[in-house]
């Protein structure tokens, strides 16, 4: 009985200073972070299209103050803050032009870029209006440019970025799941659901690889939207917006502060 005490309480003992260091890690890392500056880069899903409360002169780009790099600012009181990611970017937009702000001073990067690329807007357009067939064979086909093509693109923003911020943390967070699966869900086919879900993942998965080639780490949201997909009764994205198309499949403001933000925080 003695001995099951005492392992118990050495369990619990170093439980509890792996979590204080833990705990101290993270918030030294986020100090340095905040220290050195922080530079938020990327696409719809950095730039907060979905969530409203755009920045005026954003334009077209559409940031917004409800988006994960904008709640990071906040929080955190980085010495700057550079919010360049802009609607619609791909890889290309990136490079010539994300990446001004970057420096040897800079301590935080954040992005999210690979979606557009690979023809998501097309994807569910395609899924959304087409046959179950078709979708498919839509998702297929940006399967094997994710393949082929992505992975050199990618590593060319990467390798630009730790060219220009070689002291920086870089976190570059993925896409979630669209749909929770088996439900009862007016729109889309269980079909195209389930294809556009693992479609997501494989992008995921690119990206993820990439991302940690260059050392850099990968921020996957796909767990903190568990529960809160589109067909879930408390989605955290749009659904097809008719009205304003351009929301549609984004992340509201729900999912850049209870999906996206909880991430990059816990990666900075």
């Amino acid at each position: 009985m003695r001995r099951s005490r005492l392992v118990l309480f050495l369990s619990s003992f170093l439980l509890a200073v792996a979590t204080a260091l833990t705990g101290a890690t993270t918030a030294h890392s986020s100090q340095l972070a905040a220290d050195g500056g922080y530079v938020a880069l990327g696409d719809s899903y950095s730039s907060g299209v979905g969530a409203g409360s755009y920045i005026s002169a954003s334009g077209d780009c559409k940031r917004s103050t409800k988006a994960y790099p904008y709640l990071w600012a906040a929080a955190n009181s980085p010495s700057s803050f550079d919010f360049t990611a802009c609607a619609g970017a791909r890889t290309g937009d990136v490079l010539s032009g994300q990446l001004g702000p970057l420096s040897t001073a800079t301590g935080l990067v954040s992005l999210s870029v690979g979606g557009n690329d690979a023809g998501f807007a097309d994807v569910m357009t395609t899924c959304v209006l087409q046959s179950d067939s078709t979708c498919l064979s839509r998702i297929a086909t940006a399967k094997a440019y994710v393949d082929s093509t992505l992975p050199g693109l990618l590593d060319q923003v990467y390798s630009a970025i730790r060219s220009k911020a070689p002291n920086a943390k870089v976190v570059v967070l993925g896409y979630p799941r669209f749909y929770q699966l088996g439900t009862t869900c007016v729109g889309l086919s269980e079909t195209k659901r389930k294809a556009i879900n693992e479609g997501a993942d494989h992008l995921d998965n690119a990206i993820a690889q990439r991302a940690r080639a260059h050392g850099f780490t990968f921020g996957d949201v796909r767990p903190a939207f568990i529960g809160h997909e589109l067909c879930s009764g408390n989605s955290w994205l749009h659904s097809v917006n008719w009205l304003n198309i351009g929301e549609s499949y984004h992340p509201k403001a729900a999912g850049q502060s209870g999906g996206y933000l909880p991430v990059l925080d816990s990666a900075a």
